[in-house]
This record gives C-alpha cells, structure tokens and sequence, in this order.
C-alpha cells in the first residue's frame, strides 16, 4: 500500500516531512488507501474500524478529557507516521482535529508559538476553533 501524498485533501506535512491526515467523520471516508491507524476525538466511542485506532475521549467545542490518554495518542500517531498512513479524526474535522494536530506538530518540533498558525495555513483555515483550544495549543508542552 501507498503512503499518503503531500496535496492530497486533508493531508498535513508536519516539520520532519511526515505526513498525516485530518478529516472529518461526518463525511465519507475518502477515497484512496484507508488509514493504518487512526486518532479518533469524539465524546463517545468511535464506529469500529479495520485498521488499528486509539479514541481519545473529547467532547465537541471542548478540550481533551485525559491529558495521558491524549498525550499517549499523539506519541504512537508520530512514531507510526515515519512509515504509515495515520489520520485524525472527529465529527467536523476541525476544532478537535486541528487542535491536535497543532499539538502534533509541535510534538515534531514546531515552536508552541507557531502551531495555530501552521495548521490553519496547511491544513484549514476553520482548525482549532476556540479560545480555549487554541491556549491549550499555545500552553501544550510534549509529554516526557
């Protein structure tokens, strides 16, 4: 199977060149190769899937429930996105999808300062959408 490719809808290059997707579960799962494993940010259990996942227990509009769980999430995504299709997820693809991935790449290396910014040019205009999650972006710290 292939791996994703810069251009293609959703799909992020974080600043060690790895490359990851975000979208939205309310749509249709793309067409191409489905994920190899996937970060789903939902208030409640995500649908079953075929490949490998993590939930990450996080209402809409709001902030991650368990920083641990989250953190714990953000790790294994990063390391399987050196040789595999990773996507994040949740209902709109936006807030929570991009709040974590800021989160991401920062976890790569971007400065905390910088994240807001990046996703919303690289990935949506629309990503981390309130206040709240963009501090929590500019406050995230990598776990150790």
């Amino acid at each position: 199977m292939g791996r994703w490719t810069e251009g293609e809808p959703g799909v992020l290059r974080l600043p060690s060149g790895r490359l990851v997707r975000g979208r939205a579960l309310r749509r249709p799962l793309p067409d191409g190769d489905p994920p190899e494993f996937g970060v789903y940010l939902l208030g409640r259990p995500p649908p079953a899937t075929a490949w490998a996942s993590r939930w990450v227990r996080w209402p809409d509009f709001r902030l991650p429930a368990d920083r641990v769980a989250f953190d714990a999430a953000l790790l294994e995504a990063l390391e399987r996105a050196g040789d595999a299709r990773v996507e994040f997820a949740c209902g709109g693809g936006k807030g929570r999808t991009g709040t974590a991935l800021a989160c991401l790449a920062i976890l790569d290396g971007l400065p905390a300062a910088e994240a807001v910014a990046f996703v919303r040019s690289s990935y949506s205009r629309g990503a981390v959408e309130t206040p709240w999650q963009r501090r929590f972006v500019e406050r995230f710290t990598p776990p150790s």
